[in-house]
């Protein structure tokens, strides 16, 4: 089955229950800054749509309302984010990181770890 696409909110309501691991909407919507908090008719029917995508599940009804929890993991979510970031540089990372590197997001010690995680990568691959 391929992975949910998120957007910007159901991102942030995916943070919330990764980082509660089950909650209810009302939950989710006070999980929000106060000043921008969106509406709870906006976050219902944004987490019923993520329910349907199958990002997300209801685990019990407590009450006259649902208990939700992730049914994707943040490093799944993460993964296809980066991967729709890459197809609009045609798949190539080098502009991506060029400019992670000029921002100043990507530190030397990054790329060390990088490269020491390509070199164990590539010898597993080798002994394959």
């Amino acid at each position: 089955m391929p992975q949910a696409k998120l957007s910007k909110l159901e991102f942030k309501i995916m943070e919330t229950l990764w980082a509660k691991t089950e909650c209810s909407i009302r939950e989710i919507q006070e999980s929000f800054p106060e000043k921008k908090r969106p509406a709870y008719t906006t976050i219902q029917t944004t987490v019923y749509r993520m329910e349907a995508k199958g990002a997300l599940r209801r685990l019990k009804k407590v009450g006259n309302f649902h208990i939700f929890a992730p049914a994707i993991s943040r490093d799944s979510a993460q993964r296809r984010l980066m991967d729709d970031l890459l197809a609009l540089f045609g798949g190539r990372a080098q502009p991506v990181m060029t400019h992670l590197i000029e921002s100043g997001k990507l530190s030397l010690e990054d790329v060390k770890e990088a490269e020491r995680l390509l070199k164990s990568l590539s010898k597993e691959r080798e002994s394959r």
